[in-house]
């Protein structure tokens, strides 16, 4: 009892505002730390990590109010900024926003929000004073209640608590245990911000150098001989185009597109398997233009144009650039978002137009895109002077949500298509399923109609063409096209993965080839094939690992010649550098 007299003998009025501030500091921690992660273990590890820090706090300071606002600051302000980006940039703050993000351009577009700069400098100047206001006068611990001893275990039992609840194999190894993809999209923001620390750094394939030479790599079988003039090639990504056969409710005839089906100019067209999921789109470039699957590299894999397009060696356009092409990126959207710009330049491309050259911006059709294309096309074969062009450029239109009402779309597509159809469980096809669905068969029938002209384009062109469109990752309906049942062939390993690709000629000799699925590090060997070019050591071993994989890739059955080719890519080639 004396004790506790003694501890708070020193209280006075005078201190009333301190513990004011630290407790509203202490519930706004809480309310928007531990109570606002989704799930009951990611809560508890952050109440955790909370109570860990404020002990820490109150014994180094041995100060009330200080140690609980000094303990709780860290996690507050995390989850401020981490509201604030979601709600105007829809996505989280996460550790390698911080690494990969901290430039001129995202400066740029700060600037566009008064906002978010008020809070900044808001919290630069009163966080500090706002500490040392707290320091001065602070109600102390006193010496009889926290003497040297005490205070030393609690400092020990703090940093027990940090290191058991931030080991990642203990505990909270399921908190952890969370794909970078859905840490981007998921609003549990402390504790996805303290999983992605570890997402900041590339891990690099693992092998053994042994292991390359148990295959051989380098000897492709002899090609049948091809017409002398190399053909232009056009590569189009579809952003979140999926076939909509594959979904069981999808029977009506506006399912049907004739961009997805193969007729007399088809090379090779079917299943293709992504490595993303609901977004990510930037990935699936990387896969098309590398031939490797991000996953490889871990979770900083997904960031892949900043942290791993400068590191990669062998690349499409660099071959492409090899063998005589002129190799030209064309990308809808501002050229700095996810590092574009400067990642196109690693990859190896000779030139690069983004939306602000373009006027293109996320409202672009995919005519829209296919106009702009048919202009630079123009421009680069002048610049050209003789040589092929290697054209790649993505699409937008597909890109979410897909919530457009029924009465601003045309008909057929200005009703609800399937009332009566059934999801999982024998249940209707809800009104937002219904809305979802038709927005994306509306946007779909755009983009059949603009191929189409692209391919008329392309069949005037004053030599011989090869066009490559394939889909990137499903649209996610906003999550709900979870619910939807799909059906797809035995030889797909996963639908939520499976896109389509098309590839076709014109003016040239049509040799088709067939996969029952091809995954998309296969795309550009799969071009080089009907282009009849030659090619580096990479895309030698590439080619090999399709075959003998029948497009597999990350699930080929034959796990040990996987293991070799990963080593004579990474081990003898050096491909990541």
């Amino acid at each position: 009892m004396n004790a506790t007299r003694r501890l708070f003998a020193p209280l006075r009025w005078r201190h009333a505002w301190r513990l004011g501030i630290a407790t509203v500091v202490l519930l706004a921690t809480v309310w928007l730390g531990p109570l606002a992660e989704l799930t009951l273990p990611a809560g508890l590890f952050t109440a955790l990590l909370l109570a860990g820090m404020v002990l820490f706090a109150l014994a180094a300071s041995h100060r009330l109010a200080f140690g609980i606002v000094a303990g709780c600051l860290p996690m507050l302000l995390l989850a401020i900024a981490a509201n604030i980006k979601f709600r105007y940039l829809s996505t989280p703050l996460l550790a390698p926003d911080l690494i990969y993000y901290l430039n001129a351009e995202v400066a740029q577009t700060l600037l566009r929000y008064p906002f978010i700069i008020a809070a900044i400098v808001a919290a630069l100047v009163l966080t500090p004073l706002l500490l040392v206001l707290l320091w001065r006068g602070d109600i102390r611990l006193a010496p009889i209640t926290w003497p040297r001893t005490k205070r030393a275990a609690a400092l020990a039992i703090a940093l027990v608590i940090l290191v058991v609840t931030l080991y990642p194999r203990g505990l909270f190894a399921g908190v952890y245990d969370k794909g970078m993809w859905e840490m981007m999209n998921d609003t549990g923001f402390v504790s996805d911000f303290i999983v992605s620390i570890r997402s900041a750094h590339v891990t690099e394939p693992s092998f053994r150098i042994a292991d390359a030479s148990r295959d051989n790599w380098q000897a492709l079988a002899a090609q049948p001989a091809r017409d002398t003039r190399r053909p232009d090639i056009v590569a189009v990504l579809e952003e979140s185009t999926f076939n909509p056969r594959m979904l069981t409710a999808c029977t009506s005839k506006l399912c049907d597109v004739r961009m997805l089906q193969p007729d007399a100019d088809t090379i090779a067209h079917g299943w293709l398997n992504v490595h993303t999921w609901g977004g990510g789109t930037w990935t699936s470039e990387f896969a098309f233009l590398t031939g490797l699957p991000h996953t490889l590299f871990g979770p900083a894999g997904m960031y892949a144009p900043f942290n791993l397009a400068p590191r990669i060696r062998f690349t499409l356009p660099r071959l492409l650039d090899a063998d005589g092409y002129r190799t030209v990126g064309i990308y809808p959207t501002d050229g700095d978002f996810m590092n574009g710009r400067d990642a196109y330049a690693d990859y190896g491309f000779d030139a690069f137009y983004g939306g602000q050259e373009l006027k293109l911006d996320w409202g672009a059709t995919d005519a829209d895109v296919f106009k702009a294309f048919e202009r630079v096309f123009a421009v680069e074969k002048a610049k050209a002077h003789g040589k092929p062009l290697f054209v790649f450029m993505l699409t937008l239109y597909q890109h979410g949500p897909h919530m457009t009402p029924y009465k601003e779309m045309p008909a057929p597509y200005n009703h609800a298509l399937f009332p009566g159809k059934l999801a999982p469980g024998n249940a209707p096809l809800d009104d937002w399923l219904n809305l979802n669905v038709t927005n994306y068969l509306q946007r779909l029938s755009m983009s059949d109609a603009a191929i189409t002209q692209l391919e008329t384009f392309l069949r005037r062109n004053d030599r011989p063409a090869l066009l490559l469109h394939f889909g990137d990752h499903h649209p996610s309906f906003d999550g709900a096209i979870t619910a939807l049942a799909k059906s797809v062939p035995p030889e797909v390993p996963d639908a939520q993965y499976a896109t389509y690709y098309m590839l076709k000629g014109f003016n040239l000799p049509i040799r088709p080839e067939n996969y029952p699925e091809l995954d998309i590090a296969y795309l550009g060997s799969l071009v080089l094939d009907a282009a009849g070019l030659p090619r580096d050591p990479f895309f030698t071993a590439n080619t090999l690992l399709r075959d003998r994989c029948d497009g597999h890739q990350l699930d080929c059955r034959n796990s040990a010649l996987r293991d070799s080719y990963r080593a004579w890519i990474f081990g003898k080639l050096g491909d990541l550098q």
